[in-house]
C-alpha cells in the first residue's frame, strides 16, 4: 500500500507550513500530494508551485470542479502541469455539489453522472492529441453552424496517459468512476464498511466495462493524529466531520450524510445535521459519535495506525492519502513521518 498526502485548502492559514509538509512527504518516500479546490485557492496554482519546490511526488487535484472549467480547459491545464513536473501529475475530477455549482459558477447541477462521463471522454480526447470532435448532451465540439474547427492540443504532456481519478461518494457515482477512471478518491473511508460502500460498487463498474480492480487505485483520505489520548483526538476532528456530515450541501443532497446513514448512524446523522442547519456548529460537533470519527481517521500511536493500515489495506485499499493534524508544523511533520512508520511496522511498505 502506498501513501499519499492531502494539503487541503490553500488560504487555510498554514501556507507557508504545506509546503514544508510536501517537501518531507517527498522526502519520506510519499507517493502523491493532493490539493483540493473549493471557491477560494484553485488546485493547479497550487500544485504547480509545489510541483517547482519537490522532486519525485506526484501532485495530483483533488479535486478540480467540473463546473469551473470547460472539459477542453482541465485538458490543457493537466498537460502543462504533466509537462511542467516532469510527468507527475494527477488529475482529480468532481461534479462538487449543488451549493456551489449553482451559487458560485452558475451551472446547474442537474445530470452529474451523465456530464461526468462526457466530461471524461472529452478530456481524455483532448489529452490524446486527436483533433476534439464530441456529440453529447451536455457538450458538442465543435457548435454546430458556426466557425469553430476540430483543432488538437499543442501541449505534448510527458506521458501518453495521464491519471484520470474522480472523487465519489454515492453507489452509481462509485459504479461509474470504477468504469470510467483510473482511480476512485474517497472521502470518510471507514474500513469495516468500505466494501458495502464502495468496492462493490466500484467493482461492478470495473466489470460493467470488461476490467478488473489489477491497476485500480482505491484511493481514500483520512486525517492522521498523534498521541496517547483518542478521545482528545477524536475531538480535534469533531468540526470537520460536522461541517460534511451536517452542512456540506443541502438538507436533501448532502452526500456526506447519506453516507454517514449507509454506515449506520441514521439517527446520528439527522441530528447533527438539525443541529448544524439550525446554526448550533457546537452542539452538532457535540453529538458526532466517537466511533464514527475513529473509524474514519487514523488516531493514536504509530502501533495502533499501523493496525488501522493494515485493516484499510486487506480491505482493498492501494494508496491511503493522509491528512497529518497538528497545531503547529513541528506537530504536523511528527505525524506525517509517523506515517511512514506505521506503514513499515505493518509490512505494507
Amino acid at each position: 500500500m502506498r501513501l499519499g498526502i492531502n494539503l487541503g485548502y490553500w488560504g487555510a492559514g498554514m501556507d507557508g507550513d504545506n509546503l514544508a509538509v510536501a517537501q518531507e512527504a517527498d522526502r519520506l518516500g510519499y507517493d502523491v500530494c493532493w490539493a483540493a479546490e473549493a471557491y477560494g485557492s484553485d488546485a493547479p496554482t497550487v500544485l504547480s508551485w509545489v510541483a517547482a519546490k519537490t522532486e519525485r511526488i506526484d501532485v495530483g487535484s483533488a479535486i478540480m470542479q467540473i463546473p469551473a472549467r470547460q472539459p477542453a480547459m482541465t485538458a490543457m491545464t493537466a498537460a502543462t502541469l504533466d509537462s511542467l513536473s516532469g510527468g507527475r501529475f494527477r488529475l482529480g475530477l468532481g461534479v462538487s455539489g449543488p451549493q456551489v455549482s449553482e451559487g458560485w459558477y452558475g451551472v446547474k447541477f442537474d445530470k452529474p453522472l451523465a456530464r461526468t462521463r462526457e466530461y471524461v471522454e472529452i478530456v481524455r480526447k483532448a489529452m490524446s492529441r486527436e483533433r476534439l470532435t464530441y456529440e453529447g448532451e451536455h457538450w458538442t465540439l465543435p457548435l454546430p453552424d458556426g466557425p469553430g474547427k476540430p483543432i488538437k492540443l499543442t501541449v505534448h504532456p510527458q506521458r501518453e496517459h495521464i491519471p484520470l481519478y474522480i472523487a465519489a461518494i454515492g453507489p452509481k457515482n462509485l459504479e461509474q468512476t470504477g468504469e470510467i477512471a483510473d482511480g476512485a478518491l474517497l472521502i470518510f473511508p471507514s474500513a469495516e464498511h468500505l466494501e458495502e460502500t464502495a468496492l462493490r460498487h466500484l467493482r461492478a463498474g470495473r466489470e460493467k466495462a470488461g476490467l478488473t480492480m489489477d491497476g485500480f487505485d482505491v484511493h481514500p483520505t483520512l486525517p492522521l493524529a498523534l498521541g496517547d489520548d483518542i478521545d482528545a483526538l477524536a475531538d480535534i476532528f469533531r468540526p470537520y466531520t460536522a461541517l460534511y456530515v451536517g452542512g456540506m450541501g443541502s438538507r436533501k443532497q448532502n452526500f456526506y450524510n447519506q453516507l454517514a446513514q449507509r454506515m449506520g448512524y441514521e439517527k446520528q446523522a439527522a441530528e447533527i445535521q438539525d443541529k448544524y442547519l439550525a446554526g448550533d456548529k457546537t452542539g452538532a460537533a457535540a453529538a458526532v459519535p466517537r466511533q464514527l470519527i475513529d473509524q474514519t481517521t487514523l488516531l493514536g500511536s504509530v502501533e495502533r495506525i499501523a493496525d488501522r493500515m493494515k485493516a484499510y489495506a486487506e480491505a482493498g485499499v492501494t494508496t491511503l492519502t493522509l491528512a497529518p493534524a497538528g497545531f503547529t508544523l513541528d506537530e504536523r511533520l511528527a505525524a506525517l513521518r509517523a506515517g511512514t512508520e506505521a506503514l513499515e511496522r505493518a509490512g505494507l511498505a
